[in-house]
């Protein structure tokens, strides 16, 4: 069940240029969440900025959870001015988290970008719960982006790198990388990052008959899927609308659900 609560901050620093790991004392929330999840922050008291920022859960402890966050406007700007000690309101956890079904051959992560952020909690709980340690694609515009290297390999991840720029890895789009593992029908993989990586992860895998779930990056103003600021185009009819909300309804679909002619 989500809740709101004041959450003490104890720890938030810089892992690369704007980007941040901030880490929450929040016993109920780490309870509650799972892999894939988001909570919406406040960044700051008062009414300006008026609405929250949502953020993926990066990692899920025993006694709190961590975001992973680029500061990308003047929201995020605020949120990273913030101290270890500070109280942050969180609302959370919200929308529906990443299937971790058994049965599969392959699990592969594909990542662009921050679209990092919620995978590190996916790939823990596919070492604990299936013993499955999945394959990691990260990709970044330079190395120096290239984010949680150190978090999977210590959960036993083969990690594979991609960047635009060639500095790390391969000179390679993150979808170009996963055509080179060959996914197949026994694979299932996992995609967050820019709508045309997600677009083109869907391409590879609908290509080889893998499964594909991608978690989808929205601005939001409620979370909790009143508004419909953050809905999307669908394959399918939902309440009579062939639109699907990402905060309610995903954040994490399967990439056969949603309209990518449209991106």
């Amino acid at each position: 069940m989500p809740y709101i609560a004041d959450c003490r901050i104890t720890t938030h620093q810089e892992v690369a240029p704007e980007h941040y790991r901030l880490v929450v004392h929040a016993p109920q929330l780490a309870k509650e969440a799972q892999p894939g999840q988001f909570c919406m922050l406040q960044v700051r008291e008062g009414h300006y900025p008026f609405l929250r920022r949502p953020m993926s859960i990066e990692r899920i402890f025993a006694d709190g959870v961590s975001f992973l966050y680029k500061v990308v406007g003047e929201g995020t700007r605020m949120l990273s001015g913030m101290s270890q000690g500070q109280m942050l309101n969180v609302q959370g956890p919200l929308g529906k988290p990443f299937p971790r079904e058994s049965g599969f051959d392959r699990y592969i992560i594909t990542a662009g970008g921050i679209g990092i952020a919620p995978f590190p909690a996916l790939a823990d709980a596919l070492k604990r719960e299936l013993g499955k340690a999945p394959e990691v694609i990260i990709a970044a515009r330079t190395e120096r982006f290239l984010l949680c290297e150190k978090d999977f390999r210590q959960m036993g991840c083969k990690v594979h790198f991609a960047t635009d720029d060639g500095s790390a890895g391969e000179k390679a789009f993150a979808s170009e990388v996963l055509k080179r593992l060959s996914p197949a029908a026994g694979t299932v993989v996992y995609a967050c990052g820019p709508m045309p990586m997600m677009k083109a992860t869907h391409a590879v895998c609908a290509a080889a008959g893998a499964v594909c779930y991608a978690s989808l990056e929205a601005e939001m103003a409620c979370g909790d899927g009143v508004c419909l600021g953050c809905v999307v185009e669908a394959n399918v009819e939902v309440e009579t609308e062939r639109m699907v909300r990402v905060c309610k309804d995903g954040p994490v679909f399967d990439t056969q659900l949603i309209q990518w002619e449209s991106y």
